[in-house]
C-alpha cells in the first residue's frame, strides 16, 4: 500500500507535447513540439528529431530496446526513427489514408504497431516489412486512445464517437462495444486482464469489468480526463485532467490513494515498469516526476 508520495521536480521548460515514455534503459520524456528528458544523450537525439518535424506530434512510442522510436501526429505519415546512430535518422515512413494519428500502441513482441486514426480506423502495421497489413473499422469518429493486452491478443480503443471497442487480434474482428454519453479521451487496460479504465470528456472515469457487467464510476476530476495509466502490478492506476489534477485510484473500485494539483492542465502520464515513478507532462511546459514510496 502506498503511504506517501514525494515529488522531486526536475522541471524542464519547453513547448508541450504528449506523451511520456519510459523504457528500461533510461527515463525518457517526449513532450510537445519539443521535449524534456532526464538523460542527456537522449536529450540530444530528441532535439534533433523534433527540430526536423514539421507537424504537431500527438503520440510517440519507444520500442523496448530503446533503439527505435515511432512518431505520429497531425500528418498522414508515421515516422520510424533510428536512435542507435550518433545522429538520429528517419529509417522509414508509414503512410496512412487518414490525415492524422491520435495514438499509438506497440505489440509485446515489437513486431506490430497500431495507430489510432482521425478517420476512426485502427491501422495495423508490420514494422519489419513496413507495410499496412490490416485496418480495424468501427469507430464513426476519430479513434482517440488505445491499449493492448499483455499477451498481445486483444486491443482496446476509445473514440470521439462515445464508444470503447475491443478487438481480437488473432481473428481480426471486433469483440465488444461499450457505449457512453461522452467522448472518450483516454483508457487503460489493467495488466491483470480483468478491468478497463476509461477517461471521458465529461470528467468521469469509469472502470469496467471486461467479462462481467460490474463497473465503477469515479468523480474526482472537474474537467475532461486527458490521460490514464495502470501500474504494472495492476493494483492501482492514475488519471490526469484539464483540471490540473493527477489522481491515483485503487483498482477496481476507485478509492482515492492520492491527489496532486499541478499548475496547468496535465496532458499526459506514464508509470515506470517497477511502479516506483510516475511522470506527467503539463500545459505550462513542465515535466514532473513523482517518486512513489510504498
Amino acid at each position: 500500500m502506498m503511504a506517501t508520495l514525494s515529488i522531486f521536480q526536475r522541471v524542464f521548460h519547453s513547448i508541450v507535447l504528449t506523451p511520456f515514455i519510459f523504457n528500461s534503459c533510461c527515463c525518457t520524456m517526449l513532450h510537445g513540439y519539443r521535449q524534456n528528458i532526464l538523460n542527456k544523450r537522449i536529450h540530444k537525439l530528441c532535439l534533433f528529431f523534433l527540430q526536423n518535424r514539421d507537424n504537431y506530434i500527438r503520440s510517440c512510442r519507444l520500442l523496448p530496446d530503446g533503439r527505435t522510436l515511432i512518431v505520429g501526429g497531425e500528418a498522414s505519415t508515421l515516422s520510424i526513427w533510428d536512435l542507435a546512430t550518433p545522429t538520429p535518422r528517419i529509417k522509414a515512413e508509414l503512410t496512412s489514408s487518414a490525415p492524422a494519428c491520435y495514438a499509438l500502441a506497440i505489440s509485446p513482441d515489437s513486431k506490430v504497431c497500431f495507430s489510432c486514426c482521425s478517420d476512426g480506423n485502427i491501422a495495423v502495421w508490420d514494422l519489419h516489412n513496413q507495410t499496412l497489413v490490416r485496418q480495424f473499422q468501427g469507430h464513426t469518429d476519430g479513434a482517440s486512445c488505445i491499449d493492448i493486452s499483455n499477451d498481445g491478443t486483444k486491443l482496446w480503443t476509445g473514440g470521439l464517437d462515445n464508444t470503447v471497442r475491443s478487438w481480437d487480434l488473432r481473428e481480426g474482428r471486433q469483440l465488444q462495444q461499450h457505449d457512453f454519453t461522452s467522448q472518450i479521451f483516454s483508457l487503460g487496460y489493467c495488466p491483470t486482464g480483468e478491468w478497463l479504465a476509461v477517461g471521458m470528456e465529461s470528467s468521469n472515469v469509469e472502470v469496467l469489468h471486461v467479462t462481467k457487467p460490474d463497473k465503477y464510476q469515479l468523480h474526482l476530476h472537474e474537467s475532461c480526463v486527458l490521460s490514464l495509466q495502470f501500474a504494472y502490478c495492476g493494483k492501482w492506476f492514475v488519471s490526469t485532467g484539464k483540471d490540473n489534477l493527477l489522481n491515483a485510484w485503487r483498482t477496481p473500485y476507485g478509492a482515492s490513494i492520492f491527489q496532486s494539483k499541478e499548475s496547468s492542465s496535465v496532458l499526459s502520464c506514464d508509470i515506470s515498469v517497477d511502479d516506483k515513478y510516475i511522470v506527467t507532462g503539463s500545459g505550462d511546459k513542465k515535466a514532473t516526476v513523482y517518486e512513489v514510496i510504498y
